[in-house]
């Protein structure tokens, strides 16, 4: 599934993996979507729109509660699990 097909309130989970020649680090992170957008970094070489390297961040709530942003790359995969009934 693509991010540009996701909103705030969907149940997703997060795969993202790093390859390495030692092996594979995989991470999976579930959770509701709060925001998704590009958000700037505080890179000094990045030399692009105002000298900040701009990138695609998921921010998410757990299941406990926690908030926790994700940095998006090629290698991110999205599942969507469920929508979260609005509370009224």
């Amino acid at each position: 599934m693509n991010l540009n097909n996701c909103k705030p309130g969907q149940r997703v989970r997060i795969s993202q993996e790093i390859d390495r020649r030692e092996g594979n680090w995989r991470t999976e992170i579930t959770g509701v979507i709060e925001s998704i957008g590009r958000e700037t970094t505080g890179s000094w070489f990045a030399h692009s729109k105002d000298d900040k390297y701009w990138l695609l961040r998921v921010r998410l709530r757990k299941d406990d509660g926690e908030l926790t942003t994700i940095a998006v790359d090629p290698l991110t995969r999205v599942e969507l699990l469920a929508d979260v009934p609005s509370v009224t």
